[in-house]
């Protein structure tokens, strides 16, 4: 199921392995399914059935001039996910754990559990943490501006970096994305109550984020919060250790 019909066009969707359904979401910008194809999805594989799709916007999915707030992206993960007929695991790091939450807390009866890996709170703080947005419009050279677990990620391949960069440019030019970022509202504590499943909290011991962590585990009523060394792209800085966590977690 390479493609499939979300939000009023195409998604681009890749699955992996057989069994109990798992769906991976990846963060905004620099995210795609890649994000977890290449990490923590083919040790998930080994007993679930992986789905793993790229936002609207990103990756091979259909270009968007805007809806990238966690509710239309919470409206394209429900079609996405809409031949699953069972309660479903659902893996979310940095902006797609915002999506998660949301999808969690809109339809409670359709999560079986969670795995949220470095979500910002507040959502805006997300635009923090890209420092390749600093200054007046993009960087000449973008790739030298990228975390460092990112620029090594991409070093291998001219093409691949090459894509990455007229990606990010396309998605804070041309679309919303970075006001729909800044306009996201901050959900409060008895919101977040409501996320019932069972969740699993990983953030990196260097992350921005860690606040983000300890107040999720505080509130949410099921909560298992796991710091790991690393910062915020974790699934590159703890790939082992994130994987092995994860797939404890969902069982």
């Amino acid at each position: 199921m390479p493609l499939v019909a979300a939000g009023g066009r195409t998604v681009h969707v890749q699955e992996l392995g057989e069994g109990p359904a798992v769906v991976m979401i990846h963060g905004l910008l620099i995210g795609s399914l890649a994000s977890w194809y290449f990490t923590a999805a083919p040790q998930l594989a080994r007993g679930h059935r992986v789905r793993m799709y790229d936002l609207r916007g990103h990756g091979r999915s259909e270009r968007a001039a805007g809806g990238f707030d966690t509710a239309t992206l919470a409206g394209d993960l429900a079609a996405v996910a809409g031949d699953l007929r069972e309660p479903f695991d659902l893996v979310g790091h940095s902006w797609g754990g915002l999506v998660a939450l949301r999808f969690a807390r809109e339809h409670p009866a359709r999560v079986r559990r969670l795995a949220i890996v470095e979500a910002p709170l507040p959502p805006s703080s997300a635009l923090e943490m890209a420092s390749f947005l600093a200054g007046d419009g993009l960087p000449a050279r973008l790739l030298d501006a990228l975390p460092a677990p990112l620029r090594e990620a991409v070093a291998g391949g001219r093409r691949q970096a090459e894509r990455l960069v007229k990606s990010i440019e396309r998605l804070v030019l041309e679309s919303s994305l970075l006001d729909d970022v800044r306009r996201e509202p901050d959900p409060g504590d008895a919101e977040l109550a409501r996320v019932t499943a069972p969740t699993l909290l990983a953030y990196g011991d260097r992350s921005a984020c860690a606040p983000a962590g300890a107040r999720l585990a505080r509130v949410l009523p099921h909560a298992r919060h796991l710091v790991l060394p690393g910062g915020h792209y974790l699934h590159l800085d703890a790939r082992a250790r994130l994987a092995e966590a994860i797939e404890a977690h969902l069982g």
